[in-house]
């Protein structure tokens, strides 16, 4: 199946549970902010604010989804899964703001007993709907989340958990107000602008680290590490990064082969495999980036600077333009290791007489490389 394909089915998921809890949300805010002011209980209008909250935020998750759905293209090369982070923080932030205005508003109400609300019977039937339908919602969306890997979905899960717990903690305070402490249910509205404040800061956290690219967690970093050790041809590994881009996980990493003197399509074979494997392996992973080392350059001499191959074969031809086997080469390799550049030459059979003729050929074209400091090992095949 395509990615484009998997972006699709992802998206129309995401909007079906979104919408089937939107739904919940805008019966569930009504019903509780009219129950609330019929039946008198600050906590309810509270929690019913919330809940039209959870309906605002299903709104930017319906949005999200749709742009992080599309394909990559020239303005975006590596997706659009960032519009659904974006949305997370504004989810976050907007979760902070309405916490704060019924914060507030009760500890407002709580310091001038006259205007205490004095909740009635009703509302205590209204929170106890509200604490099954949304636990219900959440372990609905919670469930399509895990299996697309959607933080967003995840968020508004939760979201929707934080919205169970409220009304339970609304439903002891109406009762408690009933039970003739009429503060208290000004108490349960306040905690219910708390608990929907630290939601939002944390949604607001985890999406800002995502977007300052901060790496996974230790134990998925190791878990992938482990992934590519395990891989027949891999020697080691190094400057392993990974970050999150609208949950999924991009890593880049430098692997060692273990035979530094693998052919180029040998040492791409071996990238190809290693990113095939993290992305059937590793769930979060959608795309990795492998660049083939054939030595450790994080610790050992390194070969930058040293000439590429159109100035090694100038050079080479200088220091033998006085021999004319030299023009019969068939083939030269050259291997950049340990800061010099070994060379192996090819050259056919027929130009040798026997077997000490080809070793005078091999010693005199050794010697006259000698003069080229940059150079290592230096071998003469025929064949």
């Amino acid at each position: 199946m395509s990615n484009g394909t998997d972006r699709t089915e992802r998206y129309l998921e995401s909007r079906r549970v979104t919408l089937i809890g939107s739904v919940i949300d805008l019966v569930l805010g009504v019903t509780k902010i009219v129950v609330g002011m019929i039946g008198a209980s600050q906590a309810l209008i509270a929690d019913g604010i919330h809940s039209l909250s959870d309906l605002f935020t299903d709104f930017m998750v319906l949005y999200a989804a749709r742009h992080a759905s599309r394909d990559a293209d020239e303005d975006h090369p590596y997706g659009h899964g960032r519009f659904e982070t974006i949305m997370t923080v504004a989810l976050g932030v907007a979760l902070i703001g309405v916490a704060g205005g019924i914060a507030w508003d009760a500890a407002h109400r709580l310091f001038r007993q006259e205007i205490l609300m004095h909740p009635s019977w009703i509302t205590l039937v209204v929170a106890a709907v509200s604490i099954l339908s949304k636990e219900w919602i959440f372990r609905y969306t919670m469930k399509v989340a895990e299996r697309l890997n959607s933080n967003l979905l995840k968020a508004n899960a939760w979201h929707s958990r934080t919205d169970a717990i409220s009304s339970v903690i609304v439903l002891f305070g109406i009762i408690g107000a009933m039970a003739g402490v009429t503060w208290l249910d000004a108490v349960a509205a306040i905690g219910v602008g708390l608990m929907i404040a630290k939601i939002g800061w944390d949604l607001v956290w985890n999406s800002v680290r995502e977007l300052v690219d901060t790496s996974l967690e230790p134990e998925r970093v190791e878990a992938i590490r482990r992934e590519i050790i395990a891989m027949p041809g891999v020697r080691d590994l190094h400057l392993l990064r990974t970050r999150l881009m609208g949950g999924e996980a991009l890593v880049d990493v430098h692997i060692q082969v273990s035979d530094p003197r693998i052919s180029v399509s040998e040492g791409h074979q071996l990238s190809e495999a290693v990113r095939q494997r993290l992305i059937e392996r590793i769930d979060e992973v959608s795309d990795v980036l492998v660049h083939i080392d054939p030595e450790n350059d994080a610790e050992e001499a390194t070969s930058v600077g040293l000439p590429l191959r159109e100035q090694v074969v100038s050079d080479l031809n200088r220091a033998w333009q006085d021999e004319a086997v030299s023009s019969q080469i068939r083939d030269m390799r050259l291997h950049y290791l340990d800061g010099h550049i070994d060379v192996e030459i090819l050259l056919p059979l027929s130009v040798i007489r026997d077997i000490k003729d080809g070793a005078e050929i091999r010693q005199t074209l050794i010697a006259r490389s000698r003069q080229l400091e940059y150079l290592g090992n230096v071998s003469v095949c025929f064949c």
